[in-house]
């Protein structure tokens, strides 16, 4: 890569000044085709966010993470800590995505998708424009003696960012408890829902920091992706990176004999919400948000010469001068990212509303019967993953099978509770073929058929 400006820089932190202080970062707003499409994907991300813990299937919320009661919904199906082998599968699978999708397309998910850069860059960050102006009339109001309407400006600022920290908090808490249980929080009294209340306020406070103060220091710091990336990338990741073979060398002078078409205006770090120079190689704070694109873009329209001096690149496609192309690599990977994605998607889909465990009792063996029947008792646990009450029935698949339930019969179950009812099996005598029976057991929701379970039947014949 490039030679760097500053010989130490990979020693320096960019938010961080000589003396060990805070640098407030003053970005400039970007200008240009990619900070258009993420403000368009913005507007999707944010009705989704908002919307979706208000969206159901079957009763169930479309997404929940439930995690004081250990229960997770996606897409409608529920997840249980019964379903712990199915949840680890899910975390593996997940991990593997994020290992495969880094090495491939780099820190493409922190500019483009990640609730912090959503919410930072494209709405708190142009809130701040609306109400304070650009980074450089930030800058210079802030560093001279503040005036009553600047104390107005920040006021309204952080009244809009608290108000806006408070929306974000219930929209959270409801993907944690529910929007109902949300709802009662909300109306009922503030004493019956200590916790509740607490944690609004908590998160609440949280967000406001975050967006207000700490900022750009979640992403260059606190994040632990951002620091895992270091070890993912390699020279065929695609990178948001500066071509140095034709930027170099630098000259403002662009009628200058052998310059290249570089000419150190320092855009790409003014824009940058990390405020790193682009132009020294690969950072561990650059979050791929294409701002120093746009910028440069802009800048080279302005000096007629060609645009994508930064661009989304490999090291090696750099270094090599040749066009970007999806490699049998990238192929290969892309194709095994659709195959995890698919299967963690039919896991979801094929999830049964009813979960049912259906075991012999013990201590109880087989039955000779009057009528000529043998019998076996069972017991089944079933749990209704819906949050609709739903009918219930137990049939069995082979018509030579009887089912007698005994004690408490079961017509209805309850949306995410767990119920279990006794039955025996009645099997025919001349029916019996072997000592060890496998009958298959369908458990029908009217006339509906959610699953299918088998029951060990045992007899002497």
């Amino acid at each position: 890569m490039s030679e760097p400006n500053q010989p130490d820089f990979r020693s320096l932190h960019s938010t961080v000044n000589s003396k060990g202080k805070r640098n407030w970062i003053y970005a400039l707003q970007p200008k240009g085709k990619f900070y258009q499409y993420r403000t368009y994907l913005s507007y999707v991300y944010v009705i989704l966010f908002f919307t979706m813990p208000f969206m159901r299937i079957d009763g169930n919320p479309l997404f929940q993470f439930n995690i004081p009661q250990g229960e997770f919904t996606f897409f409608g199906s529920l997840f249980t800590p019964q379903d712990f082998i199915m949840f680890g599968l899910g975390m593996i699978i997940f991990i593997l995505f994020v290992v495969i999708f880094t090495l491939i397309y780099g820190r493409f998910f922190c500019g483009w998708i990640c609730p912090q850069t959503i919410f930072m860059e494209m709405i708190f960050r142009k809130i701040e424009y609306l109400i304070e102006g650009d980074g450089n009339k930030q800058k210079i109001n802030n560093g001279k003696k503040w005036t009553t309407e600047m104390y107005v400006r920040k006021t309204i600022k952080h009244i809009v960012f608290l108000l806006l920290s408070f929306t974000i908090s219930n929209t959270f808490l409801a993907y944690i408890i529910g929007t109902d249980q949300l709802f009662k929080i909300i109306t009922d009294p503030v004493s019956q829902h200590i916790g509740g209340f607490i944690a609004i306020v908590f998160f609440t406070l949280v967000f406001y920091t975050v967006y207000a103060f700490v900022r750009e220091i979640v992403c260059t710091v606190i994040c632990p992706y951002g620091r895992l990336q270091g070890v993912l990338l390699d020279k065929n990741s695609i990178v948001v990176a500066y071509n140095y073979l034709r930027g170099e060398p630098r000259n403002k002078k662009k009628a200058t004999e052998g310059a290249g078409d570089c000419i150190d205006c320092g855009m790409c770090v003014n824009v940058c919400p990390t405020n790193i120079d682009i132009r020294n190689g690969t950072q561990l704070e650059c979050i791929n948000c294409t701002a120093c694109i746009d910028a440069c873009n802009m800048m080279m329209k302005k000096v007629n010469r060609p645009e994508n001096l930064i661009t989304y690149a490999s090291e090696n496609q750099i270094a090599s001068g040749k066009k970007f192309e999806f490699t049998y690599r990238i192929k290969a990977y892309s194709g095994v990212l659709a195959v995890l994605i698919v299967l963690l998607g039919i896991l979801i889909v094929t999830r049964t509303t009813f979960d049912a465990t259906i075991l012999r009792v013990p201590g109880q063996g087989m039955q000779e019967n009057k009528d000529g029947t043998i019998s076996n008792l069972f017991r089944i646990k079933v749990t209704n993953k819906s949050n609709l009450d739903l009918p219930y029935a137990l049939v069995p698949s082979n018509p030579d099978v009887k089912i007698e339930r005994i004690g408490h019969k079961l017509d209805t179950l309850k949306g995410r509770q767990l119920a279990e009812e006794t039955f025996f099996i009645k099997v025919d005598t001349s029916k019996i073929e072997k000592r060890k029976e496998e009958y298959e057991i369908k458990l029908m929701s009217g006339d509906k058929l959610i699953a299918t379970k088998k029951a060990i039947f045992i007899s002497d014949y």
